[in-house]
């Protein structure tokens, strides 16, 4: 195990030994500092201890349920949480987002698909300032200014659609709910989610090169949105 204290610091959550060995081969020849925890406590008390950078975390625990952990860590701290878990189902996966985690992978998934997500995570972690001038490709998100370009031209955009565009560039690469993100553009109106609908329509109409193929907002089907910037 790892535990160079410059290298990012990894928590992997889980109590099947052979995923634990797994994540250890798919890791260790980054640039990581690797802890273990096999149960929601440890798990827990490793969080407060270590203080790692970012967690990857099991639904299926012996003591406590992945998403109670999430929502303890929840409590105190902002790290990056990617769940990887077996459980597939869409109820799964929302709990789990709602909760806190920062995205969801099913198992079996590829080395290069977590790594890239754990990139994603942490690059997003990192980033100096609450307001940053988010770049995805073409289309520029400059927070602090509130203003819209892409290929350099300023996007119009009416004050929902901003908001909405701001909240998923402000959690580039996570996945949103879609109640995490009524609750943040409407204020917790959850009743009629085809408004939310539409208004993603729209702003891909703006934003889109080709709105029938969209590259940076994403859907992610039964769940929610994710604006994508690799």
């Amino acid at each position: 195990m790892k535990t160079d204290s410059t290298k990012p610091r990894v928590l992997m959550v889980d109590d099947e030994v052979a995923i634990l060995r797994f994540l250890r081969v798919a890791l260790q020849n980054e640039e990581f500092s690797l802890y273990e925890a096999e149960n929601g406590h440890s798990a827990l008390a490793a969080a407060a201890a270590v203080r790692p950078d970012i967690v990857l975390l099991d639904l299926g625990l012996p003591d406590l349920d992945g998403v109670e952990v999430i929502r303890r860590v929840r409590e105190w701290s902002q790290v990056p949480i990617i769940v990887l878990s077996v459980r597939d189902s869409e109820d799964d996966k929302v709990g789990a987002l709602d909760a806190g985690a920062d995205d969801y992978l099913i198992k079996p998934f590829s080395v290069g698909e977590l790594q890239a997500r754990m990139r994603v995570a942490l690059r997003r972690s990192l980033q100096p300032g609450p307001e940053p001038v988010v770049r995805c490709e073409e289309l520029e998100i400059d927070l602090p200014r509130r203003r819209v370009t892409l290929s350099g031209a300023e996007v119009q955009l009416t004050p929902t659609e901003y908001e909405l565009l701001r909240l998923l560039a402000a959690h580039a690469g996570r996945v949103l709910t879609h109640g995490q993100i009524m609750k943040q553009v409407w204020g917790g109106s959850y009743g009629d989610q085809n408004v939310l609908r539409v208004t993603v329509r729209n702003l891909r109409q703006k934003i889109e090169p080709d709105p029938s193929r969209p590259r940076y907002l994403i859907t992610e089907l039964g769940i929610g949105y994710r604006l994508k910037c690799d």
